[in-house]
């Protein structure tokens, strides 16, 4: 029955959503997605312990983080961590790590780029959702903006170095790619590899994104000298690689 499926809860454009969903999608289980824009999603979440998205709501429990996420689908069988302890640790250290540092930076990044632009933000922040939350969207988009410049500590400035941060982080991942190597560690697609290219997305626009990200034909020109410079480095290169054959 439809209501004992896992419940994925998600806005749209998010890059830690889309880390959720691919690992759903690669588990094999059948699931429902409740897509909400922001600002809606915390009502959404927050009945179920969340602060933001994703969550999942599974077997009557909440899992209100995408790594937990993660390890739960890995618990029932989708195996994105290797079970040698050395390449287990190896992956969530690195999990961590685009977590913590390559999520927030690409997000606040992309935030600065495209705040700007009003009709580019609803167009992706509203489709699947409900009518009244995309017809309210337009009137909230005011209250949000600010919200989300102060929540997120989006300056010029900020900016800057958030791409700067990027690209070390991009520089990094190159460095354990060098010598032909496929994945980051091992020799599979593991939740490092997932995380790295779910969470690098704000700055490459991958063509095969599920969800909504703009094209990048939509962007203004800057995004998309950036997007271009970051997709012909190894570790772009290797990101949208993961799209085109995980996906």
């Amino acid at each position: 029955m439809s209501e004992m499926k896992p419940r994925l809860i998600t806005m749209p454009h998010s890059h830690y959503c889309k880390k959720a969903r691919w690992a759903l999608d690669l588990s094999g289980v059948q699931y429902i997605e409740e897509v909400h824009p922001p600002l809606f999603h915390w009502l959404a979440t927050r009945k179920h312990g969340g602060r933001s998205v994703p969550v999942l709501v599974h077997n009557g429990k909440s899992y209100t983080d995408s790594s937990h996420i993660l390890m739960h689908l890995d618990d029932i069988g989708t195996k994105l961590y290797p079970t040698e302890l050395k390449l287990r640790n190896e992956v969530l250290q690195l999990e961590e790590g685009f977590d913590q540092t390559l999520g927030p930076h690409a997000r606040r990044w992309a935030y600065a780029q495209l705040l700007p632009h009003s009709a580019l933000l609803l167009k992706v922040m509203t489709p699947g959702t409900a009518a009244i939350e995309r017809a309210l969207m337009p009137i909230l988009l005011p209250i949000f903006k600010p919200l989300v410049r102060k929540s997120l500590r989006i300056s010029a400035q900020s900016a800057v170095r958030s791409l700067t941060i990027v690209d070390e982080i991009f520089s990094e991942v190159g460095q354990k790619l060098r010598d032909g190597k496929s994945y980051l560690v091992g020799q599979s697609f593991t939740a490092a590899d997932l995380t790295f290219a779910s969470l690098a997305a704000p700055v490459l626009l991958p063509p095969q994104y599920r969800g909504r990200m703009p094209e990048l034909p939509e962007v203004p020109q800057h995004m998309q000298d950036e997007v271009i410079r970051l997709r012909n480095t190894a570790a772009g290169a290797y990101a949208l690689r993961l799209f085109a054959l995980h996906r």
